[in-house]
């Protein structure tokens, strides 16, 4: 990682053209924008054009919200390029700056610099096909690339837009789990860390994924709304994701024990009980409409704090929804392991139950039923096969600790939800406020 003096003049290019991507995390202010520096790729399908492939390291502040980007560029000097969706602008000299994210050229001199596991041959530049940019992520940028996989199969190159220090689980714990032999994730093919100066010290994480591609798969939340929205029942299916998702969690506890180093959360109802009581008071700051509610939640925190049993937390996904799962092959594959990427590493990776990812599908079918405008017992029906698949590959826990510990988790969860709700699309507060009446009736 290098501090070019073209760097800053980049930063300054690209401070009015931020705001408008949907990675950008500083929303609704000015914000402050610098360079943090660099990589340089060569692209080794250039023919000697004089392009460049710059990865820029940004640091972007404002309002309470700092974070360290990446935005791959693709430098061209001369004339060219001016009626080029990508451009973003040209520095002082003259030179072009395009938005790498969609570009060959930095598809190519990626690739070319990634490591890759032992048995995944190099790309050959040639053999690439057209890259295109997937639509509509929130916090990165997806890129299918043809050609790109082994045997010229497809592949995914997921570009990590806020970077953290430390190891990206979206990178660490596919890999993990492809390892041991879960087939029920896309493997990695190829990965790209750094290091760039932080203050005093230097931070270090993955810059990019590349992964396997699931061809003609289904976003799981588009389906079950899908299917919501005909009447269909989605219990099938569901039953059949509760049994991928219980083995995800039994293949995680082996591949990924907690380490010496790991913080410990007892293994109490008390502990379970005091988070629901922090969640409820931090919600209810941010939701009027909660108020009436904190007698009965104050009620259910006490009986949790009276359980016996809680199982030990491990590792997870951390943010398990349908939206993070896909239907193809005759199958379910889970996806996006990364977490909140806002949030430390450190923090993303802490074990925690395992039922709060069980808890974070059941809300999920709840939005797909409000979307496709189903009755309650479509989503009813889709609980009940879900929890019968994940039960019987988790059948330690007592049945009935393990319907109470749900209940909380989704509860709390609920909960995340109506201050989200309540900030960024009013209209849609009734669905979590509707779970809250519902689980502590």
């Amino acid at each position: 990682m290098t501090h070019e003096p073209r760097d800053d003049a980049l930063a300054a290019l690209l401070g009015p053209w931020l705001p408008g991507r949907r990675w950008f995390p500083v929303k609704g202010t000015q914000a402050r924008i610098a360079a943090v520096g660099g990589l340089t790729l060569a692209d080794p399908g250039a023919a000697g054009d004089d392009v460049e492939v710059r990865l820029l390291l940004l640091r972007a502040d404002g309002a309470g919200t700092g974070a360290v980007l990446q935005v791959p560029l693709v430098l061209r000097p001369g004339p060219a390029g001016d009626d080029d969706p990508a451009l973003v602008g040209r520095l002082p000299d003259g030179t072009a700056v395009l938005d790498g994210a969609g570009r060959p050229e930095f598809e190519r001199a990626w690739l070319a610099a990634a490591d890759r596991p032992a048995d995944v041959p190099p790309v050959t530049a040639g053999d690439l096909g057209a890259p295109r940019v997937l639509p509509g992520e929130q916090s990165n940028t997806s890129v299918i690339l043809p050609g790109a996989g082994p045997h010229g199969s497809t592949a995914m190159l997921k570009v990590f837009r806020g970077l953290s220090d430390g190891d990206n689980p979206d990178v660490d714990v596919p890999r993990a789990l492809a390892a041991a032999g879960w087939p029920h994730v896309p493997r990695p093919l190829a990965w790209m860390g750094a290091e760039w100066p932080d203050g005093e010290r230097t931070a270090h994480g993955h810059l990019g994924v590349l992964s396997a591609f699931v061809p003609g798969a289904t976003d799981g939340f588009e389906l079950a709304c899908a299917m919501a929205g005909r009447g269909e029942s989605f219990g099938p299916l569901a039953e059949e994701l509760g049994v991928v998702i219980g083995q995800m969690h039994r293949a995680l506890a082996r591949a990924l024990p907690p380490g010496p180093a790991t913080p410990v959360v007892p293994a109490t109802g008390a502990a379970v009980a005091d988070a629901l009581a922090e969640r409820f008071d931090w919600a209810r700051s941010a939701v009027p409409e909660l108020d009436g509610f904190a007698d009965p939640v104050a009620a259910l925190a006490e009986r949790t704090r009276l359980l016996a049993e809680v199982p030990a937390r491990q590792r997870v996904h951390g943010d398990l929804h349908l939206g993070q799962v896909l239907r193809g092959d005759g199958t379910w594959y889970v996806l996006d392991f990364e977490g909140e990427p806002l949030l430390p590493v450190a923090q993303r990776t802490r074990p925690d139950l395992a039922l709060r990812d069980a808890a974070g599908m059941l809300r999920s079918f709840d939005y797909a039923a409000a979307v496709g405008h189903a009755p309650h017992a479509w989503t009813d029906v889709a609980r009940t096969a879900f929890l019968a698949g994940y039960s019987g590959q988790t059948p330690d826990l007592d049945p009935g600790a393990r319907a109470h510990l749900l209940r909380v988790l989704e509860l709390d969860k609920a909960l995340y939800e109506a201050v989200y709700e309540a900030r960024n699309r009013p209209d849609w507060l009734t669905i979590p406020l509707d779970a809250v009446q519902r689980l502590i009736g």
